[in-house]
């Protein structure tokens, strides 16, 4: 290919002119990932006198990983300058993010990109634990502790150009006549010790060599330490009709802490791009410490007459006092009523604070490409954009027509996601309260029979998500404008108007209100000649998940997701709370039972897992996630329920303090269902909730000692 018309503009879909231009990345892309695991774990104590022991625990594991991705992306907007000047360019104008006119490709003859891991987790708590008598009638129970933990992930990838090395060879650059080679520079100031690069064809053997040329290793470290200083005091007070009054009592100090390490090549600049091209990240640090006093009482104020068994009451509260954020106090009241000795009936009301994590604030930056569905810019007519003026439209051309090509192509943005430190975006705490009314019958008529049901509401104020990129721009057009500055566009070139970069900080986002019903059976039967057996089964119904994006303001949208699968690039799972890998994915029925079985030394267990089924997209237009497009406004596809079957077989050999057990997961080879890329991230399905292994053996042994 040497000049201009042998290329053609970007095929998102098959058509007349040629075939898709879509890069299959999920046949490289590792869902399942190795790994080794080594751990130690040593608990001692020792008794310093009758009343007082002094104690230690420590906990050392180590973890090894590596994951596989697809090879890296290549391209103007990923920090790549292609010179007008350039042989190999044909089209005569510079190519770079500065101009906009870009272009972009998968490095495939570079190899895919890989990565080793090695997280090391080391814990020690350690104090001393007393006891001692008030008045000769209560026992109190006193400790006084310290606990360290220390956490370090270390990460080394392969498979990333170096677009300094790739930039220079891309840079001006002439056929040598003498030699018949592209050679750096021109004929009158060649450039020693550079490979000439030709971007637009990856698999000429020159560019694979300078390509492999170019390769670098990226390696970032991070250390997150904690440390917490604690006393804490319970005992009796006095008697009621029901027993004894009791007091618990504590105060603690936290000091959190995180440092990130990077290598300079993989440092994030205001593009999202570093000079090894993707994986880029950014170090931070930072810390906060939390102050606490808590108390909780405990009165049972009576028991033993009709209709009450038994009645107790549970008042507690908690103050905090957070360095970063301020103080809260926060309440908690419990009642439980015996009517009669079978049949219990409770219910709890707590006040709810989460303070942002040193992660969600200090948390470095790190590349990511997500996917949009709409942009409130686009504009198909040929007059003035309405738009134009708009905060998260600033880059846009006034005048029409304006299409933004990362929708029209359903491709990839270039984003940087972080904590709320790096983007510069506000966080505080999330609170709210959590309601839970339940019953639990365990009849004496029927011994080794306990059936329950809990109905319970929680509500969160100032939820705190990591904000995804579709989030950021309908946040930043419904009139949240603190947003709008998240959102950078090309100022000028052929891609003026559409996103060069876009923030998606961690913060905090509208109301989250969740209900549902837990239910729980365990049944052990009388023992048999043939052994003994037990039956339990774990339900949850999901009644309700909902998001408020902005309670209260202008632009306020509802997302109800209990029942839905949200598709990944919409509102709606960039919107989600703990939507990892951009999957949302809230079954109104999950599951769990078994059936277990013992005869002296033998056991047996027979576990099943189960996934109710869900909705994805919806007719109604608030809640449509598109997932055949916006040009299928309105569909919907509706997915059932999965089940999982695992068995295991135990035999416990008492004299030598050895246990061995052999097992099947997943028995019937349960494929998950398939949700299609355009759904999905780096995976046909969802690989957060389902089995991605099928079936599986395994073998253990277990020796105490």
């Amino acid at each position: 290919m040497n000049v201009a018309t042998d290329y053609h503009c970007y095929r998102f879909s098959p058509d007349v002119n040629g075939p898709s231009d879509l890069y299959n990345y999920a046949t490289v892309n590792l869902v399942l990932t190795p790994q080794e695991r080594t751990g130690l774990f040593l608990n001692g104590h020792y008794k310093l006198t009758d009343n007082i022991e002094a104690y230690l625990s420590v906990l050392s594991n180590r973890t090894s990983a590596s994951f596989q991705l697809a090879p890296a992306v290549y391209g103007a907007i990923y920090g790549a300058v292609v010179s007008a000047d350039s042989y190999y360019n044909p089209f005569g104008v510079e190519m770079s993010p500065a101009t906009g006119d870009v272009f972009r490709a998968r490095l495939a003859s570079l190899g895919s990109r890989a990565a080793s891991n090695g997280i090391a987790n080391n814990q020690v708590s350690t104090g001393l634990r007393g006891s001692f008598d008030v008045w000769n009638d209560y026992q109190w129970n006193w400790e006084v502790g310290y606990d360290y933990g220390h956490v370090h992930l270390s990460s080394k990838t392969l498979g990333l150009p170096g677009l300094g090395i790739l930039n220079q060879g891309t840079g001006p650059s002439f056929l040598d006549p003498d030699t018949g080679l592209v050679t750096c520079g021109t004929p009158d100031d060649p450039i020693p010790n550079c490979r000439a690069f030709n971007p637009f064809n990856l698999q000429d053997p020159n560019t694979v060599a300078a390509l492999l040329e170019s390769q670098q290793i990226g390696v970032s470290q991070q250390f997150q330490i904690q440390k917490v200083k604690r006393f804490d005091l319970n005992g009796g007070l006095f008697e009621l009709p029901g027993g004894t009054v009791q007091l618990a009592l504590g105060v603690s100090k936290r000091d959190e802490y995180i440092h990130s390490n990077v290598d300079t090549s993989l440092l994030i600049d205001f593009n999202g791009n570093c000079a090894l091209g993707s994986q880029c990240a950014s170090a931070l640090q930072g810390g906060y410490d939390v102050k606490e006093a808590y108390a909780e009482l405990f009165i049972p104020i009576v028991k033993d007459i009709p209709f009450l068994h038994a009645l107790n009451l549970t008042l507690g509260d908690r103050y905090s006092k957070f360095s970063s954020f301020g103080s809260t106090n926060n309440t908690k009241i419990a009642l439980e009523w015996r009517p009669i000795e079978d049949l219990l009936l409770r219910g709890t009301m707590s006040e709810v604070f989460r303070a942002p994590t040193i992660g969600n604030i200090f948390a470095g930056a790190g590349s990511d490409a997500p996917r949009i569905s709409r942009d409130p810019c686009d504009y198909s007519g040929t007059g003035t954009n309405p738009m134009a003026g708009h905060p998260g439209c600033v880059g846009v051309p006034t005048t029409g027509p304006f299409l933004n090509t990362a929708v029209q192509n359903n491709s990839q943005l270039n984003a940087i996601a972080s904590g709320s430190a790096f983007a510069g975006f506000p966080i505080g705490p999330e609170y709210g309260k959590s309601f839970d009314f339940g019953v639990v019958y365990d009849p004496n008529w029927l011994e080794g029979l306990s059936v329950s049901a809990d109905l319970w509401r929680l509500y969160l104020n100032n939820n705190i998500v990591n904000i995804g990129a579709q989030q950021v721009i309908d946040l930043c057009f419904a009139g949240q404008e603190q947003f709008c500055p998240l959102i950078r566009r090309f100022q000028s070139g052929d891609t003026q108007g559409n996103i060069q970069t876009l923030l998606e900080p961690t913060g905090n986002l509208g109301r989250l209100d969740v209900s549902g019903v837990d239910f729980a059976l365990n049944y052990r039967l009388p023992e048999f000649s043939f052994g003994r057996f037990n039956v339990a089964l774990n339900a949850t119904y999901m009644t309700k998940y909902d998001l408020q994006t902005a309670p209260g303001l202008d632009g306020n949208t509802v997302y109800h997701y209990a029942g839905h699968f949200m598709n990944y690039g919409s509102a709606q799972a960039a919107a989600c709370p703990g939507a990892g890998g951009g999957i949302c994915l809230f079954p109104r029925w999950r599951a769990q039972s078994s059936i277990g079985w013992q005869l002296g030394a033998f056991d047996a267990t027979w576990n099943m897992r189960y996934i109710g089924g869900y909705r994805m997209g919806s007719p109604a237009p608030s809640q449509d996630t598109f997932p055949w497009g916006t040009d299928a406004i309105g569909q919907f596809q509706d997915y059932g329920s999965t089940t999982y079957h695992d068995i295991q077989f135990g035999y416990n050999l008492e004299a030598l303090n050895t246990r061995f057990d052999v097992g099947v997961n997943n028995v019937g080879d349960k494929q998950p269902p398939l949700l299609y890329a355009n759904n999905t991230l780096n995976a046909n399905t969802n690989p957060t909730d389902y089995d991605m292994l099928g079936r599986y053996y395994f073998g253990r042994v277990t020796v105490k000692f």
